[in-house]
């Protein structure tokens, strides 16, 4: 059955225990924990906070950096996805999303080299520890920083090159339903998608994410959530709002208003 999750990323100001105490409260069923709140407010700690508030985890944000496009090495940047494949595991997530990383002065193909042969060591791993990865595509205003793969076939094309069954993709509307065709796609690729994230906007992405409310932007996220369960998705549905406008926001007002959102969705 579909679930709604809110990304801690929506609420940027508040720390990991304001977190899962406000998602808690507003029955919100599942978070996608981010690493470094998670790590401000120790592993271990936030391991029991979790079971306590009985929040189910959609997915870890995340892994990536593999062209040496954040200052460090492959070897680091691999070596740190495999911690976050195992900190997946030991909470029980949905899946590790996962970004390559910029081109950072690569060709195109050696970027892919670099990124698909991670990606082989972290499934690897992630086959022994029952985790998913999900690599996640981005709106090409917006992705120069995170990742070169810009378009859905991009990410199709990786996942057959790995060929591994617990490598999967991140359907996020807001990097996805400007063109309104992969919504007609969705049949098609529906197996392959690992977590699907929820993101409006009011205008396409200009360098920096700057999402809106659900329902309040100009993407067809409605007609999105109706393709994926009529094809069968039964994942986590996440929200994730990045930009001033939310930032800016009361918190508890925008996880009532996207749980509201969401149940008109999915209605």
């Amino acid at each position: 059955m579909a679930q709604l999750s809110i990304n801690e990323i929506t609420t940027y100001r508040w720390s990991f225990e304001e977190d899962v105490a406000g998602y808690a409260a507003s029955a919100i069923p599942a978070i996608g924990v981010w690493r470094r709140k998670l790590s401000d407010f120790g592993e271990e700690k936030g391991l029991e906070l979790l079971a306590e508030s009985g929040l189910q985890v959609s997915h870890v944000q995340w892994a990536g950096g593999f062209t040496g496009s954040d200052g460090r090495t492959y070897r680091e940047s691999v070596d740190d996805g495999l911690e976050a494949v195992r900190l997946a595991a030991d909470l029980k997530a949905g899946c590790l999303v996962v970004y390559s990383g910029a081109r950072a002065g690569h060709t195109f193909n050696h970027a892919r080299r670099l990124f698909r042969d991670a990606l082989k060591e972290l499934c690897a791993q992630g086959r022994d520890l029952g985790v998913t990865l999900a690599i996640e595509p981005m709106h090409p205003g917006c992705a120069t920083e995170w990742t070169f793969l810009t378009s859905l076939d991009d990410v199709l094309q990786l996942l057959d090159e790995v060929d591994q069954p617990n490598l999967s993709i991140v359907f996020d509307t807001y990097h996805l339903c400007h063109d309104e065709q992969v919504i007609e796609r969705v049949p098609e690729i529906v197996s392959r998608i690992g977590l699907v994230q929820l993101g409006d906007c009011k205008s396409p992405p200009c360098k920096e994410q700057n999402r809106s409310l659900l329902g309040e932007g100009q993407l067809p996220i409605q007609q999105a959530c109706r393709a994926l369960l009529d094809a069968g998705y039964d994942g986590y549905f996440d929200v994730e709002l990045i930009g001033e406008e939310i930032e800016m926001a009361d918190y508890h007002d925008v996880i009532r208003h996207s749980r509201d959102a969401f149940r008109r969705l999915i209605a």
